[in-house]
Formats: structure tokens, C-alpha cells, sequence
């Protein structure tokens, strides 16, 4: 049993005039914000926002780094190289690391989005890109990655503090990577079911696979999907649960409960 667990959502997917999610509602139950860039979601007025939102919630920010991609919501797969890869990420974490700035505040994590998160998971050469490009901006910050993946493990390689993540509200396949979203049951829809799937994760550290098989599963962090249409009353209740079970919800490297 962990210690402690971080509550991870993704906010900021607002863009135009087009809202996305509850963030003010979310940002009162969890302890890590993933903030979009502007690449898979956000803008700069969105992003400008929800980092002063995030900031006066006392929850700590990260660059939710993406893929280029607006119309499929950062969820299609695209060939890139190492290169291209780190150059993206650092963009992305310049520009909200900038805006952070400007709150006063700074950023304390990094964390893939969509199709570019599941690529950098089996991929050791762009999860090592990814981590380059965190590291290179400031070592100091945590890399969050798929629980037992490339990604953790190439930021290990590269000097960063890693956090392995794991989903409330995603099925598991038996290899530990998530059940692709084309998949009818892909989502944990019910709150009741996703809620006790985190906690088994929380607590005992194994999560049932879609084929019924119990897989072993590391988790520093569980995620909240901010684009859920019950996200906020979803991050009460595993707040809430979690906390019963003696859990405290604190970010990486936090001294105190969010």
C-alpha cells in the first residue's frame, strides 16, 4: 500500500468559444493539474485562466504536452522523430511555464497527452525525447508516464523524479497498457465502479484487466479526466474515498493534503 497518492486531472481543454469540463469544480478535490497547451486543446486566454485558477486552488501545475492536433483532440497517432519531439515538448512547456510566471507561481510536472502518452509508453526513443526536453527545461520537474513504462523509466534515465500513473475510469489489457478508446468498453463510465478500481490500485496496487486477469501495478499518481461529464462530482468522490481509507491527497513532493 502506498503512503500517500496524488489526484492528477486534465483542465484547460476550453477553446474559442468552445467549453470543455468543470476545472473550478475539479481543481477543489485533486492535487496535480495537467494544463493543455494549446496543441491538443487551450488557448492562450484558456490557459491563462486555468493556471491563475489552479494557482489560487493551492494545486500544483503541469504542462500537458500533446501531439499537434486541435480537430482529433490530440488522440491520433502521428510518425515523428526524436527531434521533433523534443522540440514540440519544450514549446509547449515554455509557454505555459510562462504563464505560470506570470501567477506567481511555476511549473512542478510534465505529462503527455492522448495518442503522444500511449506512443511514449512503448516507445523508449520518444519517451526519451520527452524526458530530454523536461529535463533540459528544468530538472527539477516531475515526468508523469503510464505506470511500468517507457516513459517513467526513460525519465529516470535522464535524472527527473518520475511518476507513475494510473486511471480510476480506464479498462487495463493484460500487458499494463490502457484498452484503446475504440473499444466500447474502454471507459469506466460508472463512478461507483471507477471509485473502486482506484482504490484497489491505491491500496493493494493491482487493478483487473479487461480479460479478468489481476495485474501488479505501481501508482504514485491516479488520473481524473477532466472531460468526463460528471468530472467534478467523479474527483469528490475518490477524494473523498481515498481519504477515508487513510490515504492523504498530496501532489509529488508536497508537504502538506491538497
Amino acid at each position: 500500500m502506498t503512503q500517500r497518492i496524488d489526484l492528477n486531472s486534465d483542465i484547460g481543454e476550453s477553446f474559442g468559444a468552445w467549453t470543455m469540463g468543470d476545472d473550478a469544480g475539479v481543481l477543489a478535490h485533486v492535487s496535480s493539474a495537467n494544463i493543455a497547451c494549446g496543441f491538443h486543446a487551450g488557448d492562450p486566454d484558456t490557459m491563462r485562466r486555468t493556471v491563475e485558477l489552479a494557482a489560487r486552488a493551492g494545486v500544483a501545475i503541469g504542462a500537458h504536452v500533446s501531439l499537434p492536433d486541435l480537430q482529433g483532440f490530440g488522440r491520433r497517432e502521428m510518425k515523428l522523430g526524436a527531434d521533433e519531439a523534443y522540440a514540440l515538448t519544450l514549446y509547449q512547456i515554455g509557454a505555459l511555464a510562462g504563464f505560470a510566471h506570470a501567477a506567481g507561481t511555476r511549473l512542478r510536472h510534465v505529462k503527455p497527452h492522448g495518442a503522444l502518452y500511449n506512443m511514449a509508453a512503448r516507445d523508449a526513443g520518444l519517451a526519451d525525447a520527452i524526458a530530454r526536453a523536461t529535463h533540459d527545461f528544468d530538472a527539477a520537474l516531475v515526468l508523469v508516464g503510464l505506470a511500468g513504462s517507457e516513459l517513467p523509466r526513460a525519465g529516470e534515465r535522464a535524472g527527473l523524479r518520475v511518476a507513475h500513473e494510473a486511471f480510476a475510469d480506464r479498462r487495463y489489457e493484460k500487458d499494463g497498457s490502457l484498452t484503446p478508446r475504440r473499444e466500447a468498453d474502454a471507459v469506466i463510465e460508472d463512478v461507483d465502479a471507477a471509485v473502486a478500481q482506484a482504490l484497489a490500485i491505491a491500496m493493494r496496487g493491482e487493478v483487473a484487466t479487461r480479460d479478468g486477469a489481476v495485474l501488479q501495478l505501481r501508482a504514485d499518481t491516479i488520473c481524473v479526466h477532466g472531460d468526463r461529464p460528471n468530472a467534478a462530482v467523479f474527483a469528490a468522490r475518490l477524494c473523498a474515498a481515498l481519504r477515508t481509507a487513510g490515504l492523504p491527497v498530496m501532489a509529488p513532493g508536497a508537504r502538506r493534503s491538497a
